[in-house]
């Protein structure tokens, strides 16, 4: 799966996408897990993951062939 970084995640892990396989499928909440120990100095970072350009939630399933992003929480004004 390609995993796309944006704004302060892109800065902290110092590379803007990364190309993950995985044997199956894994959850959201797994991916997270593998991304804060891949990159421990993201933990406790703020962000949603959207899955092919859409918002999910922690137990819907991620597919290889998807592209992810993590993506801060915006501010305005």
């Amino acid at each position: 799966m390609k995993v796309l970084y944006f704004a302060h995640i892109k800065a902290k892990v110092n590379r803007a996408q990364d190309e993950f396989t995985f044997a199956e499928p894994i959850s959201v909440a797994d991916l997270k897990m593998h991304l804060n120990e891949t990159y421990p100095n993201i933990q406790g970072e703020s962000y949603q993951v959207a899955v092919n350009e859409e918002f999910v939630k922690d137990d819907e399933m991620i597919m290889n062939h998807d592209v992810v992003a993590l993506i801060p929480p915006v501010s305005g004004g």
